[in-house]
């Protein structure tokens, strides 16, 4: 009888042991308590643990998390709200708006922390104001190691001296989702996580696409400037043609996963797995897809696998795990070898970077990546990069891949970033239509006393690069918009631009000409090259002196010069001039238009806690 009871006891206590708790979705939308609006950005965290997630443009979330667990729900200007996790699905919730005024609140983020406490310690802030008791304790966090390219920021030009202005189009958009997170996370970005071309272009805008043979239809549009009513606003804008998924050309993708131990945490490797599968998703039977990983050295995951086997290659997506030192160039060495030995011609061959950027093992190095890809280009095989994570993106690297490998950069930092990324815009982010697009504006000077490109620092060409076929421009994929906007001075405006030089001793001073017989302002040139083209063609396009009151502007150059605008106040632009948080916030609510993804309305929000935040930085 005793051993029996031992044996009872024995099972009842194993059984117990292999007993665990089921994993619970817990699913729901975060809402304003006095609005009824639904907030974006929300971080939601299951405490105690990494598992973590935001708010997608709908307020909606969806996070795993065991019954008893708690769910931490914060947000800029909102009281941080904590609730213990029963059965109940979904799980709707309403922040009230914080008590305490952002603009009475010291922040400090982990960048001042990093140098006055040790890494890993947990931070405390007294807040000041209405609510002199309150103490906000911040969660520990890792030394910051991201970094971004110094950018100098363009200045205004005399078109008697500079008539022209060139530069390669981008359609990178990884600076504004970069910019998301970091107001979401109750931070102002650094300064040169700034670039305002992509803040510009991470939206749509509606523009006729190209009739006729041509890949690229070009428009413009000239109104007064919001940040200086003596100046005017000249608008570029290029738009893509669009082609039905069922017509665009077979794909040969490998992916290109970091897997190294930089890439722990949800917004890492976890992440970028769910990223790659929603892109799978989107494959046809004639596509195909290998899969490469790197960490200490660099592995074939996955051969090359035909689109219809989506259960395989999802399979070896959801295998990988992170952990050791990261060897990027090796495994950018082995992915365009794995590209080219299933070359499609006259496919899209594209190797798809999923990474940090931290790269620590071999040929690592801006310098050395450069060389890496400017050689391998030439395969015909173009590299895109999706960067993830934080405390240690090293974006300089990530957008210079992009750049130099004919694709593009996008930043991912939550699951409705990739949806928009592999899903929405899944055509123009792989499919190319244009190559090595260029942009050569010249200025009249009699109508133009100075002019500024706004943004576009990196991607400034020599004015003879502009006919130059082997110098690089930019890609457009399917249905791509590219948005470029220059600051003008009319010309006999009483103005402090561009400045003022002695007279030259050794040539005479150039005469502004009239403009009286003149009727155009400048005339807009640009470039390109079919996919699989190497000479280039040109269409140009003339700007007509008909400037329009800002509020007669279409609904798209209003809010791009919002856009621009909070670019110029969040980098403390030096020709910011009369800019300002109301206004732009006001004239992007009215430019809101139908807005069917929710995109102009968060970037409302987030402009609107970008305010709150700089307030309490005076």
């Amino acid at each position: 009888m005793k051993s029996i009871l031992f044996f009872a006891t024995l099972l009842t206590l194993s059984l117990a042991g292999f007993r665990s708790t089921t994993p619970l979705i817990i699913s729901g939308r975060v809402y304003d308590q006095q609005t009824g609006a639904a907030i974006a950005g929300v971080s939601v965290f299951v405490e105690g643990t990494e598992t973590a997630t935001q708010t997608d443009s709908l307020g909606k979330y969806s996070v795993s998390a065991e019954a008893g667990n708690f769910l931490i729900f914060s947000y800029v200007g909102y009281d941080t709200k904590r609730i213990k996790i029963g059965k109940q699905a979904p799980l709707d919730v309403q922040l009230n708006p914080s008590k305490v005024s952002l603009e009475e609140t010291v922040t400090i983020g982990y960048r001042a922390l990093a140098g006055k406490a040790l890494a890993g310690h947990t931070a405390g802030i007294r807040i000041r104001g209405t609510a002199d008791a309150a103490y906000i304790r911040r969660m520990p966090r890792p030394v910051d190691t991201e970094s971004y390219k110094g950018i100098t920021e363009n200045r205004f030009f005399n078109p008697l001296e500079e008539p022209l202005s060139t530069f390669a189009i981008d359609v990178d958009a990884a600076s504004y989702s970069n910019f998301r997170r970091f107001i979401n996370n109750g931070q102002l970005p650094p300064t040169d996580a700034i670039r305002i071309e992509e803040m510009i272009n991470y939206f749509q805008y509606e523009l006729p696409g190209p009739t006729g043979s041509e890949p690229v239809a070009i428009h413009t549009e000239l109104a007064i400037a919001p940040w200086n009513p003596k100046h005017q606003l000249l608008r570029i804008g290029l738009k893509a043609k669009s082609v039905p998924t069922e017509k665009l050309p077979p794909s040969n993708l490998v992916f290109l996963i970091d897997v190294s131990g930089s890439m722990m945490g949800s917004n890492r490797l976890p992440l970028a797995q769910v990223s790659m599968k929603m892109l799978v998703d989107q494959l046809r039977c004639r596509d195909q897809v290998a899969i490469v990983t790197y960490a200490g050295s660099a592995d074939v995951a996955l051969e090359s696998t035909p689109g219809s086997q989506k259960t395989k290659i999802k399979d070896a997506i959801d295998a990988l795990h992170a952990a050791g030192s990261t060897a990027g160039g090796a495994g950018l060495q082995l992915a365009y070898r794995i590209a080219q030995q299933h070359f499609i011609k006259g496919g899209n061959n594209r190797i798809i970077l999923a990474s940090d950027g931290d790269f620590n093992v071999g040929p690592s190095s801006d310098s050395d990546m450069e060389q890496l890809i400017t050689r391998e280009r030439k395969s015909g095989v173009s590299l895109s990069v999706l960067g993830f994570g934080m405390g240690n993106l090293k974006d300089s690297k990530m957008e210079l891949l992009a750049n130099q490998g004919h694709g593009n950069y996008a930043y991912i930092d939550n699951s409705t970033e990739a949806r928009k990324a592999m899903v929405t815009e899944f055509g123009g982010t792989l499919f190319t239509v244009a190559k090595d697009v260029k942009v050569q504006v010249e200025f009249n000077p009699g109508k133009v006393q100075a002019y500024r490109l706004v943004g576009y620092e990196n991607r400034l060409l020599e004015k003879e690069d502009f006919n130059n076929d082997e110098k690089l421009g930019g890609d457009m994929g399917v249905g791509h918009t590219v948005t470029a906007l220059y600051e003008i001075v009319p010309a006999g405006v009483k103005s402090t631009y561009p400045g003022d030089v002695d007279p030259l001793k050794y040539q005479p001073v150039k005469a502004r000409p009239s403009a009286s017989n003149h009727r155009e302002v400048a005339t807009v040139k640009f470039r390109y090259k079919d996919p699989d083209g190497d000479k280039s063609r040109l269409q140009q396009v003339t700007v007509v002196d008909k400037p329009v009151a800002l509020a007669s502007a279409t609904k798209d150059f209003r809010f791009a010069s919002a856009v621009a605008e909070l670019g110029m106040l969040l980098r403390d632009s030096d020709y910011k001039q009369q800019a300002d948080y109301n206004q732009l916030i006001a004239r992007a609510r009215g430019a809101k238009g139908e807005d069917g993804e929710g995109y102009r309305a968060e970037f409302i929000r987030l402009a609107e806690s970008a305010k709150l935040l700089a307030a309490s930085h005076r």
